[in-house]
């Protein structure tokens, strides 16, 4: 299949949902993980304070858009059972352990890994079940 006939197929909606779905368990996550992912960062809260919110969401959102397309097209025509792995494999096999070894060189703590590398699991697995589904 050509490039542009699998962007034609795709589902936007679908896209969408599924970059919004990303976005709403991270804030979801973080809030529950604050503590320990801000201890890990060695983060203050007047360091999140200094931060231009607003921007740092809308770029976030943007790359989920990318991320979802991105697996939209990997997932192509594949059902729910196909997505749902597809995301999993993404999340834990390529972005957690990423994550794994940046954060040897970075002389991050485990907790470091396993907030983020979590939260990708879960985010790409949702993704991926939602694109698989959704056709």
């Amino acid at each position: 299949m050509e490039f542009s006939t699998a962007v034609q197929n795709l589902n936007w909606l679908a896209v969408f949902v599924a970059a919004l779905s990303t976005f709403i368990i991270g804030g979801i996550w973080y809030a529950v993980f604050e503590k320990s992912w801000m201890a890990s960062n060695r983060f203050s809260s007047e360091d999140l304070k200094s931060r231009k919110m607003p921007l740092v969401f809308w770029i976030s959102f943007l790359l989920s858009f990318i991320m979802s397309l991105n697996l939209a097209m990997y997932i192509g025509k594949e059902d729910m059972v196909f997505g749902t792995i597809a995301g999993f494999m993404a999340g834990f096999g390529w972005v957690a352990l990423a994550i794994g070894i940046i954060s040897l060189f970075e002389n991050r703590p485990l907790k470091y890994v396993l907030i983020n590398g979590g939260y990708m699991v879960v985010a790409f697995t949702l993704m991926g079940a939602i694109l698989g589904a959704w056709k």
